[in-house]
């Protein structure tokens, strides 16, 4: 059976490949992906699977049954199909025709690779194990996340659930390996946003102002100290600001100012009392300084957490496939994926697939630019998920 998925996988790269040109070529927005959507479908109508399009607005839902009924516990795999609002520098004779738009993060390669696990485990339908549903998911890169609705529009009731993969690209680790890791794995996401309403006026009469940019060099300096006073040091967590603006002149205090940053963590509990503290903080700051300081928190993705039975069973099985020198332990992310919230619900499996070649100058990381991988990446993550139908 080895050998067997191998050479499989190996006859499909090239087709492959091509559904990796035309989806890079033409990326499509979070929630806008209405022709890659109608892409995938016209690729599995091809292929004589069963489907269904429009799943949380742009998502497809596929079934191969093999010799299984409707009601045996599938297994699921699945890919997402949006891209970034990011213009590409790749230089590429694929790069995106969409001015602005990029497949940064690798889903042209996840929907590519996914269909082709779709095309090989429909040449083998009768060697499978389980049948499978292919879920095609919209997206992932922005809130509340597509995984978040395919799940409110009843995805993993469709039909009974055994365990659901993902791989997601990986420029860290070079192109024919693959990591795991047990457990705790990524962390929840939350975006917090600021709003500090001062007083504003002339710069050379500080003391009859309330000087919002003073206020959120406080908050920018204090909060995240603050936090990690509270946080148990085993927890994981991480806040940082990314946005400061205050728009006022070299003689001119502003009225507001307004801060971004995001929290992220691995535990549910620390999360929501982090949360409070926060709103505590910026009562007190408030109270200390006469300002008003809103604060609004977006919730995100909960934390992601890999079933160890069905992670170290996968991890077991690629490594007969593809060799112990190829399959690596990964550490803990504070990054964040919408796959958690299925990871909630059923036994997960979410691994990564390597996809870098210093020696081609593929070497940059998601949502860069100049992101790209080598090709080759692609039949090894068709072998391994592949292998969650085709074994024990």
């Amino acid at each position: 059976m080895k050998k067997f998925i191998q050479d499989k996988a190996e006859s499909l790269l090239a087709k492959v490949v091509a559904h990796r040109v035309h989806l890079h070529q033409n990326p499509e927005l979070s929630f806008e992906e209405h022709k890659t959507m109608t892409y995938v479908s016209e690729c599995l109508t091809a292929l004589g699977i069963e489907h269904e399009t429009g799943v949380a607005g742009t998502g497809v839902v596929a079934y191969l049954q093999g010799k299984f009924d409707k009601n045996t516990p599938h297994v699921v795999l699945r890919a997402d199909l949006d891209a970034l609002p990011i213009k590409e520098q790749t230089g590429a004779e694929y790069a995106s025709k969409v001015e602005g738009v990029m497949h940064a993060c690798g889903h042209d390669v996840h929907t590519s690779t996914l269909l082709g696990t779709a095309e090989l485990l429909k040449q083998m339908e009768g060697d499978l194990k389980h049948p499978v549903m292919f879920i095609f998911q919209p997206g992932e890169e922005k809130a509340p996340g597509g995984a978040s609705l395919m799940i409110a529009d009843g995805v993993l009731k469709k039909r009974p659930i055994k365990s659901m993969y993902a791989l997601h690209v990986f420029p860290e680790l070079t192109y024919g390996k693959v990591g795991f890791k047990s457990g705790l794995y990524m962390a929840s996401c939350d975006e917090v946003h600021l709003t500090i309403t001062g007083k504003g006026g002339h710069a050379a009469m500080p003391h009859a102002c309330i000087d919002p940019i003073q206020v959120g060099a406080e908050l920018v300096r204090d909060l995240p100290l603050a936090l990690h006073r509270k946080c148990d040091p085993k927890v994981p967590m991480v806040f940082s600001i990314g946005h400061f603006e205050a728009l006022g002149a070299t003689n001119v205090i502003p009225n507001t100012a307004h801060i971004k940053g995001t929290f992220r963590t691995m535990n549910e509990d620390w999360r929501k009392d982090a949360l409070n503290h926060m709103q505590k903080y910026c009562d007190a700051l408030a109270l200390s300084t006469g300002a008003e300081v809103k604060l609004n928190i977006v919730h995100g993705y909960p934390y992601l957490e890999n079933n160890p039975e069905v992670t170290e069973d996968l991890r077991a099985k690629a490594i007969e496939q593809l060799g112990v020198e190829n399959v690596v332990e990964l550490p803990i992310r504070l990054t964040a994926e919408d796959f958690s919230f299925y990871s909630q619900e059923v036994p997960c499996c979410f691994f990564r697939l390597g996809v870098r070649n210093e020696e081609k100058g593929i070497v940059h990381g998601v949502h860069h630019p100049k992101f790209d991988i080598d090709h080759r990446a692609m039949q090894t993550g068709m072998e391994v998920l592949a292998l969650t139908a085709l074994t024990e």
